[in-house]
């Protein structure tokens, strides 16, 4: 299969199984899993979250929480080589940010494929990054149940 892009490809990934098929679909597209860069973005905790209240919130941590989970995943060894990236703020937003930073020349992204009211009251990250992208965006379509 011919190579895409050299350009890093970025995957968001929220530990679902669409999120592990979009992953798979990069590692498909990519010279070398080298390119792969997995981000993570989760919106920052409430003012009510007890670990805010309690002052023991701490992004490193809970990035290093969320490497640790995700490489954990990977049964088969086939994530190895991958960047994983936590970021903290909106998804959509995130991830866009993320790939204007390091230059990349693909997104790799699942959707769940909501529509209508379903879609208006939970947005679509996916969507986001589409209309957002700074490079082409491959959306990998999964059915909602």
């Amino acid at each position: 299969m011919p190579i895409f892009t050299k350009q890093p490809i970025i995957v968001p990934w929220d530990f679902s199984d669409s999120s592990k098929d979009a992953l798979t679909k990069a590692i498909e597209l990519a010279e070398s899993v080298d390119q792969i860069e997995v981000v993570h973005v989760t919106p920052y905790p409430s003012a009510v979250e007890p670990s805010v209240v309690w002052g023991t919130y701490s992004e490193d941590k809970i990035a290093e929480n969320l490497t640790k989970s995700f490489f954990d995943e990977d049964t088969e060894n086939r994530f190895t080589g991958i960047k994983f990236t936590a970021l903290f703020g909106d998804p959509g937003g995130g991830v866009v940010e993320r790939a204007k930073e390091c230059n990349a020349g693909l997104i790799v992204i699942s959707s769940h494929g909501r529509t209508g009211i379903p879609r208006f009251l939970l947005g679509s990250v996916a969507e986001r990054v589409v209309r957002l992208a700074p490079c082409p965006v491959l959306v990998l379509r999964v059915d909602s149940d």
